[in-house]
């Protein structure tokens, strides 16, 4: 039986460990092929338990995480994802930024993507944010990692109300499965009115 709770603050903090080895493990699989490592997390993760809009999302199966979504207010971004929204004049006040989204694969296609976006959108309008934003990898149809039967969530997104917009672009950096240096990825952003 799955659960779906909103942490904050304490709370937070004390599952970023149970985060940190979900985005591991979900994003090490196309498009992400992240390699990721524990020190890392425990640097990037912090600032949503920080963030005074910091929201995660859990999805329990008993009392073990199996899914998490990430949010808070860009405002309180960092430069590399606040950037082109500033380049483009987008008041930063309004928008509220949806980290990452992970799941393990056993419990995909029960609906809790459907509420992680749910209980992410209902957190900005508690703080007062009028729309929320999201990136995704673009990588090349024909990257040779890319499985033949990868269909891509856009439709997902779309159906959400989410649209996609290719004007504003973010680029992150991290290893890939495989890969000895870092590489910049460029990430395009999804964005909805809320």
């Amino acid at each position: 039986m799955l659960t779906i709770a909103r942490l904050s603050g304490d709370e937070m903090r004390a599952r970023l460990d149970d985060l940190a080895r979900l985005r591991i493990a979900v994003f090490r699989a196309w498009p992400y092929l992240y390699k990721g490592t524990m020190d890392h997390e425990r640097e990037y993760l912090p600032r949503y338990a920080e963030a005074r809009t910091g929201t995660l999302v859990v999805a329990k199966d008993g009392q073990q995480i199996v899914g998490a979504a990430t949010a808070l207010g860009l405002d309180e971004e960092g430069d590399f994802v606040r950037e082109p929204f500033e380049k483009a004049g987008m008041d930063l006040s309004r928008i509220f930024y949806f980290g990452e989204s992970v799941l393990l694969p056993h419990y995909r296609g029960q609906g809790v993507g459907v509420r992680f976006f749910e209980e992410r959108e209902a957190a900005a309008r508690e703080h007062g944010y009028r729309e929320a934003a999201f990136c995704a990898v673009m990588r090349p149809e024909s990257h040779p990692a890319r499985p033949a039967d990868y269909v891509p969530l856009d439709g997902f997104w779309t159906r959400r109300g989410y649209v996609r917009r290719p004007d504003l672009v973010s680029t992150f950096r991290w290893k890939d499965i495989g890969d000895a240096q870092e590489s910049d990825k460029p990430m395009v952003y999804w964005m909805k009115t809320l």
